[in-house]
């Protein structure tokens, strides 16, 4: 593998997997080299087929292995949710003040110790004939607070604050969050995978 596909339509996702993965000697190739590829309907059940699903379809079309992700907010009050629906928990497609809102209304009965939280991210893997998936998953346990704190980030991060933390994922600077997001334990149990099939 002399090239590799970080395929996502978030441009906030981009900037963030672009910035945890390492130089393993590989390009790195992102849909703005592929302006014409159309990325599939997330219309999976859960994380792990909607990882897959974005996966193979840009692995195909673009003739590349790919590496795609989908990744949830689990609130353990609300019995997981808002879980695969978690972009567009409020109806509109990362319309993240309408998600935030609709969170803290659910939650408003809810005691603080109460509102125990992960973020999962599941990473897939997969070769560009569609036929290989390999997949990997990172959490980060937590919080949901009472009203948003800090501007960085994106999505429910001015909502959540990671186990034995102060802060809000929005409060911390980018390579803080990056040291210890979901998304980042999910790079790290993927690179093992991808180095090897960059010696093959």
């Amino acid at each position: 593998m002399k090239e590799l596909l970080i395929a996502t339509a978030n441009p906030h996702k981009a900037e963030e997997l672009e910035a945890i993965i390492p130089d393993l000697g590989i390009k790195y190739l992102t849909l703005r080299d592929f302006p014409d590829l159309v990325m599939p309907e997330e219309n999976g059940a859960t994380l792990d087929e909607n990882a897959v699903i974005k996966a193979r379809g840009a692995a195909v079309v673009s003739g590349r292995w790919t590496l795609a992700d989908d990744t949830g907010l689990e609130v353990d009050a609300l019995n997981g949710e808002p879980g695969v629906l978690s972009a567009r928990y409020a109806g509109t497609e990362r319309d993240y003040a309408a998600n935030n809102k609709k969170l803290l209304e659910k939650l408003s009965d809810v005691a603080a110790d109460k509102r125990t939280a992960r973020f999962r991210c599941v990473m897939a893997l997969v070769s560009p004939d569609g036929k290989t998936v390999i997949k990997e998953e990172g959490k980060l346990e937590g919080f949901i607070i009472a009203s948003e704190r800090g501007t960085n980030g994106f999505g429910y991060d001015p909502l959540f604050t990671p186990v034995n933390s102060g802060s809000t994922l929005a409060q911390l600077s980018a390579e803080e969050k990056n040291g210890l997001s979901h998304r980042f334990n999910a790079v790290r149990a993927m690179v093992p995978h991808i180095k090897r099939l960059a010696a093959g």
